[in-house]
């Protein structure tokens, strides 16, 4: 077996971060001959491209995020070596991991989910990413660039990528104002809403595509003002009086005690669904299997 050149490694882990090979020579001190000879030499001896050319551009191929994934565990493990031996008494190896995190889900649910790691602080670390693409993160984490994706929807049916739906609950959709639209409007719901000024998602995010079957159902024609990819954004203008939003009933209080806005009412004919997909139909990563089975049990137990 060939012995991996770990300073050939480090100087593509360096460029891999930083973007371009000018860049890393910055960091590292070295020219960018010298980056370059040893990045072609450490693709000879792993039998890969890790790199390709997109205009000026490099960007990673498959095998050079997979690579990228090993390096950076690495590296990081060595930093916290580093700092151990310097004398930082936090400078200890740590779990890490990676989660992908549809912009789409509410941010108060993201942080239900995710509470239970911070327990785990001394032990672990763990990085969000958010993307409004699931199909993004589907494919950062076919590729091992992600541990875990969490969603508002599942993986869509063909998707052509190798991941599994794990359910982590459901709950009802709550609508909410401030509390003069509130008043206005609880009397009667929900066809109180009917042509009340209301903020809604866009059309390409899971929430919309429920409030429309529900909003037909109910024969409610509400008033558009906004439409938003961003649910934080959507948030603001709610909570500044411009109209009537909704959520999923999981984040209702979360809503109430940080927005200052009041409960207009519920329902529990439709349901939001959340998920997390991996890579693995059984989870074998004992602090996934922690995620997923406190969401199912604490979250969304009375939902």
């Amino acid at each position: 077996m060939d012995w991996l050149n770990y300073h050939h490694l480090l100087y593509f882990w360096m460029v891999a971060k930083e973007g371009s090979i000018v860049k890393a020579c910055e960091k590292l001190h070295l020219s960018q001959p010298t980056i370059s000879n040893q990045l072609k030499t450490l693709e000879q001896s792993l039998g890969q491209k890790l790199f390709q050319r997109t205009g000026r551009q490099l960007v990673m191929t498959d095998m050079g995020h997979r690579i990228f994934r090993y390096a950076d565990e690495i590296f990081t493990i060595g930093q916290d070596l580093q700092h151990y031996l310097a004398g930082n008494q936090q400078g200890h190896l740590r779990e890490r991991l990676l989660i992908g995190i549809t912009d789409s889900l509410p941010k108060w649910v993201s942080y239900r989910v995710l509470e239970p790691l911070l327990t785990r602080q001394e032990s672990l670390q763990f990085t969000c990413y958010e993307d409004d693409n699931l199909e993004g993160l589907l494919q950062r984490l076919a590729t091992y660039e992600l541990d875990l994706v969490i969603a508002d929807a599942p993986m869509p049916p063909g998707s052509h990528f190798k991941a599994y739906n794990h359910l982590l609950g459901t709950c009802g959709i709550s609508f909410l104002a401030v509390p003069e639209i509130a008043a206005a409007h609880r009397e009667g719901f929900p066809s109180s809403l009917d042509g009340t000024p209301m903020l809604l998602p866009s059309t390409n995010t899971a929430l919309r595509g429920i409030l429309e079957g529900w909003f037909q159902q109910e024969k409610i024609y509400p008033h558009i003002v906004g439409e938003f990819d961003d649910m934080a954004l959507l948030k603001v203008f709610g909570q500044r009086g411009s109209g009537v939003f909704c959520i999923p009933t999981v984040s209702q209080q979360d809503a109430i005690d940080n927005l200052g806005v009041e409960l207009i009412g519920a329902t529990d004919t439709v349901k939001c669904s959340f998920y997390a997909i991996s890579v693995e139909r059984r989870i074998r990563q004992p602090v996934i299997q922690e995620l997923v089975d406190h969401a199912r049990q604490h979250l969304f137990l009375n939902q």
